[in-house]
């Protein structure tokens, strides 16, 4: 059987990809399908979980094995088959690209396709630009993109002893200014 999967975020409006691949197939041959379709690094921590149709998280598939306090079993994604865990259109998957911002890929059994095998998974459509990876390389690129020098706070004649003791430089104001008979809110 084939399985084809619909894979989209929530970051980026026009991402999709659609992946098919044999229903024999392990959660490590989808996890490798997803980051080459998405060109990401496949270095960094990753899972999978079988979700309710409201995506409410469930069964977790990981890259590795790890201890859990969970009501689920330990499964990881190279003695883990797809068919397994998944039989039926429509079922949804978190996959968990990005384990410190807890960032995702929604996923969706769009299509089962039966007497049908894949030697391979295969990346049959793909539109939009993915996601960064990992939210610190969207904040790297930022700051490099920033010029950081002495006109960064935007007073180059800034001295710190114009500051009073709480860090604020000081107002005059009259009592006329801060309370006055009429006031507008």
């Amino acid at each position: 059987m084939i399985y084809k999967f619909t894979i989209l975020s929530d970051e980026v409006d026009n991402f999709v990809r659609v992946i098919s691949i044999d229903s024999e197939a392990k959660f490590i041959d989808l996890h490798n399908a997803i980051l080459d379709a998405v060109n990401y690094d496949k270095t960094q921590m990753t899972s999978f979980f079988i979700c309710s149709d409201n995506w409410e998280k469930g069964q977790e598939v990981t890259l590795v094995e790890m201890e859990s306090s969970s009501e689920y079993d330990n499964l990881v994604m190279d003695k883990t088959k797809l068919e397994e865990l998944l039989s039926e259109e429509n079922q949804k998957l978190l996959f968990v690209f990005d384990m410190m911002s807890d960032r995702v890929f929604f996923i969706e059994l769009t299509d089962i396709i039966p007497l049908k095998d894949l030697d391979k998974a295969i990346c049959e459509s793909s539109e939009g630009k993915p996601p960064v990876q990992l939210m610190e390389e969207e904040a790297t690129a930022v700051v490099a993109k920033t010029a950081i020098d002495e006109n960064f706070y935007g007073d180059e004649d800034f001295e710190l002893d114009e500051l009073d003791e709480e860090g604020f430089g000081e107002m005059n104001f009259d009592d006329s200014t801060l309370f006055s008979e009429d006031p507008k809110f």
